[in-house]
């Protein structure tokens, strides 16, 4: 029987280990996995410190959106830990004004005390358009940002808008590397994923038909068959 890889799955912002879920029973015969807990930090760095202590020396790592963010931060601290990278739904370069302001409006709404607001006005950001009706999906998206919280979501959101640009980090990643969006993701675009894979080596790029931002609970089936690949490769 194979050895099982260490793999550190990282959450996006207002998500918990339900966001990984169906990767962990899809891929349990191959990898050994953990779920970071992002509420208590301040920092993208601090939450790269946490996957790093709570990691053995050599592991694969996947982060989707946020969990993205930091997975770059944790290739720029110790880039000598990381056997596999996985970038899902997310970008190596800074916010736009735009997504600036729209951050700074969500902490705005949390702030006057009306955090439960917050969820649904992402929520057509978050999923495909065709699946906003999917109860299942929307209740779990729901659920996980109510368990994160509100000062869970502020932290995150200010920890966001202050990261480090990633882009210089990207050419020297050199580890087996896959860079995965939905082909409708409306936060983080299929060009910002074609640019990131172009800059690092061998970068292996998968676009999933018909999927949001959230990628791992809406095409789960396509995510678990590219993440596969990527632990088998």
């Amino acid at each position: 029987m194979t050895e099982r890889v260490p793999l550190a799955l990282l959450p996006g912002l207002l998500c918990d280990a339900r966001l990984w879920a169906p990767q962990i029973a899809a891929l349990a015969d191959l990898a050994e996995p953990w779920v970071a807990d992002f509420t208590t930090q301040s920092s993208v760095g601090e939450m790269a410190e946490s996957v790093l202590a709570a990691m053995p020396p050599r592991f694969a790592l996947a982060g989707l959106s946020m969990g993205g963010y930091v997975a770059l931060e944790v290739l720029r601290q110790a880039p000598d830990r990381v056997l596999r990278l996985a970038l899902l739904n997310t970008q190596a370069d800074p916010d736009s004004e735009a997504q600036t302001a729209r951050r700074r409006g969500l902490l705005e709404l949390a702030g006057k005390g009306e955090f439960k607001g917050v969820t649904p006005r992402l929520l057509p950001l978050l999923v495909h358009q065709a699946r906003l009706d999917d109860e299942a999906l929307v209740a779990t998206v729901m659920a996980m940002a109510e368990a994160v919280g509100k000062a869970a979501f502020l932290r995150q959101q200010q920890a966001i808008m202050d990261r480090h640009d990633s882009r210089p980090t990207l050419v020297r990643i050199s580890c087996p590397t896959l860079v995965l969006c939905g082909r409708q993701d409306a936060l983080a675009p299929v060009d910002k994923h074609t640019t990131m894979a172009a800059g690092i080596r061998d970068a292996r790029l998968v676009v999933v038909e018909d999927c949001g931002h959230l990628s791992t609970i809406e095409r789960p089936e396509a995510v678990n068959r590219a993440l596969r690949g990527w632990l088998e490769g």
